[in-house]
Parts: C-alpha cells; structure tokens; sequence
C-alpha cells in the first residue's frame, strides 16, 4: 500500500509540475510604415492586441510606427538580418530584388477588391506561391491585409488620362513607376514619410499613397485638392512577414495565432476601409476637395497600359510564375478576358 501511495503521489507531483511549466515566450519587433494616427496604424495596433491577448501575454510585440527603426523600403533586409524580427510594410517595395515581389503585392489594375485579391491568397494557391519567394530571402509570409483601391492626391486635377503628362508624382518602386512614366507623368520614389513635406515644398504635385482615409491621416489633403474616388489604379496589399529563424523557432500555436488574427484583422482591415471611405469621401466634397470619377474609356486605357506593364515587368521565373498564377485565377473567377 505504501509503495502505491508513493507512486501515486509521485505522479500527481509530475502533473502538477508540468501545469506549473514556464510559459513559452515570443518576443517580436515589428516595424510598420504607417503612423499611429492613420486608420491602418489603428488597425496594425489591433492586430498586436489581438496576438497578445490570444496568447495570453505570450506573444510580445515591440512596435514600431512611422518606419522609426529604418527607411520603409529597408525594413524586410532589416527583419531578414537581425535588426527587426518582421516586416509589417508591403511586399511591393522589394521589387529591387526581383520583380516577383510586385505580383506578391500588387497586380495594379488587376484586382477589382480586396476580397477578390484575399480569394486568390486563400484559395488559389497565392499564400504557397507568395511564400516560396519570401523563403529565398530568409523571409515567411505570414499574411495580407488589404485596404481596398488607393486614391491619388494632387494640387492638379486628375480628371482624366491626359492629366497625367508632366505630372510629378510621388510613387512607390515597381511598376507603379513604368506604368505612369508611359502615360505621361514623371514618378519620383520616395519614402512614405517624405510625402507631405514634398507637397508641401512643391516638389511633386501629387501622390501615390494610399486610400482616401489614409490619406487624410497623412495630411495629404491638407495640401490637395484633388483626388480620384473610387479608386481604379492600386491595391496594394500589406502584409506580414517574419524572418525565417524566428518564425521556426516559435511554437506551433503561437504561429497559428499570427496567421488566423492577420486573416481577421484582413476582414476588419477591408470592411472598415469600405465604410470609412464612403464617408471620406462624402467629408472632403463639403470641404471642397475635388472627386473624380474616370470614365470607362479613361479606366480601360489605363488597363490596357497596365497589362503591358506585367508582361514587360514580369523578367524572372518567379516573377512569371506568380504573374501567371494571377491571370489563371481571374480568368477562372470570369474577372478578365
């Protein structure tokens, strides 16, 4: 009897020592772009909330607004060797390594929505394609949030194509870029926190930033009065992305609540653009800001310009392949010819 009290006892300590277990820690410094004030900084915020309380405090988040730590474009290299742990910017500013990161960001024309471009992502094999051209560079992909078509701003009307000759304009890298220069305007690429003082200073007449609210949360309005709604030209997406080591190094559960909270927070991100930008829209007319409206005839030019702009940017295999794996899906959703 002795013995089977012991041995009992024994393994009641064992339970109990291994429900007393330390508590697997992450700790992740991530840098986003936006700022804090803009509506996807709330969103980033959200998404940090979210992974922690999931957690239960296991996962800890250093966050980084404004790209305080390095320059945006820098900010994958800086996840990637050690400076940061992940990059919560977007995959286009990386198309100087090689042009497959644009079809991993931003199809440009090609998407009508977000939750046309989430479809591809989720269920046409994007997450696999995407993250096999991330895993090269010593990146994982953990996920999209999309906000929805991007609105130009200007201190020029932007009515319509031919607006665009001579117009200097704020771009990000990528196709962007070649697809405007073709129409006429002349790109400058700039961080996305040099915007407003260039407007400012009279440098560009306009920019590529982003959506309307973001925009306002960027002050660009401030200094444009025009601006284009809906919005045809971009959609980007941002994501998340980790260095590969840390991502490996994490416990399975805690992975699983990075991906499930960034295909929540790709929900809220979308819905509460599509809310918000109605009533942007609706606040910058009664402030005297100038909405436009492209025709069909306006929209398909620039269609067709950007369409050329894949094939001749599309230069490696990888490229090619996540180009292709976009057209194939489209085509299949009945979404183009």
């Amino acid at each position: 009897m002795k013995i089977v009290k012991t041995a009992a006892v024994a393994a009641l300590a064992t339970t109990m020592a291994a429900g007393f277990a330390v508590a697997e820690t992450t700790k992740l410094r991530i840098q986003t772009h936006f700022s804090p004030e803009t509506l996807s900084g709330q969103m980033a915020a959200k998404y940090v909330e979210d992974i922690q309380e999931m957690s239960n405090g296991e996962i800890e988040v250093e966050m980084f607004y404004s790209s305080s730590v390095v320059k945006s474009v820098e900010t994958f290299d800086a996840a990637a060797t050690g400076i940061l742990d992940c990059d919560m910017t977007g995959g286009g500013y990386q198309t100087g390594k090689n042009p497959a990161f644009q079809f991993a960001g931003d199809l440009l024309g090609g998407y009508q929505n977000p939750y046309q471009q989430m479809a591809w992502l989720l269920h046409g094999g994007g997450r696999d394609a995407v993250n096999d051209l991330y895993n090269g560079y010593d990146m994982e992909f953990i996920g999209w949030w999309i906000p929805g078509p991007e609105s130009l701003s200007s201190t020029k009307p932007i009515a319509k194509v031919e607006d665009f000759k001579d117009w200097k304009f704020r771009s990000p890298p990528g196709l962007a870029t070649k697809v405007f220069a073709e129409l006429g305007a002349s790109p400058i690429v700039m961080d996305f926190n040099e915007i407003f003082t260039a407007l400012e200073t009279g440098i560009i007449d306009g920019a590529d930033a982003a959506n309307l609210t973001n925009n306002v949360g960027l002050g660009l309005y401030e200094i444009a009065g025009h601006t284009n709604y809906p919005g045809f030209h971009s959609m980007p997406a941002d994501h998340l992305a980790c260095r590969k080591d840390v991502w490996d190094a994490m416990p399975a559960h805690h992975k699983k609540i990075m991906e499930v909270a960034m295909d929540s927070l790709a929900l809220h991100n979308a819905t509460i653009n599509e809310v918000q930008n109605a009533q942007t829209a609706k606040d910058l007319k009664a402030k005297g800001v100038q909405l436009y409206e492209w025709t069909p005839e306006d929209l398909a030019a620039y269609r067709a310009a950007v369409q050329v702009g894949w094939t001749e940017f599309a230069t490696t295999p990888e490229a090619q392949a996540l180009l292709e794996s976009h057209i194939n899906f489209l085509r299949d959703m009945g979404a183009m010819q």
